[in-house]
């Protein structure tokens, strides 16, 4: 999908499970997804949870943007660290500013 110079793929990598996440004895499938995002021509790569890409779809659909749009805004808010932790920061933002007004 591509919008205003942005343009993201999902890679379809998983991050597979390591020994140090370990739940009831049993190893814990990763749901870290490897996604391609360009912006403004330059590509990078993006690896987040199935869970965050699931809320920043939901919160672009709110918002009626494209969430790559909502990607490319986060992008050139961000002050500093990696386009990922920009976007999870930026749910658990949106998720305290919604449990503070509600």
């Amino acid at each position: 999908m591509s919008t205003r110079g942005v343009s993201i793929a999902r890679s379809g990598t998983n991050i597979p499970p390591t020994k140090d996440r370990m739940h009831a004895d049993a190893l814990m499938k990763s749901s870290v997804a490897k996604r391609s995002v360009a912006i403004g021509g330059h590509k990078t790569s993006v690896s987040l949870e199935d869970e965050f890409w699931a809320q920043l779809r939901g919160i672009a659909g709110a918002k009626h943007i494209p969430l790559s749009r909502l990607i490319a805004e986060i992008d050139e808010a961000r002050e500093c660290g990696n386009l990922s932790s920009a976007l999870r920061l930026y749910v658990l933002e949106h998720s305290r500013d919604l449990v503070n007004t509600a």
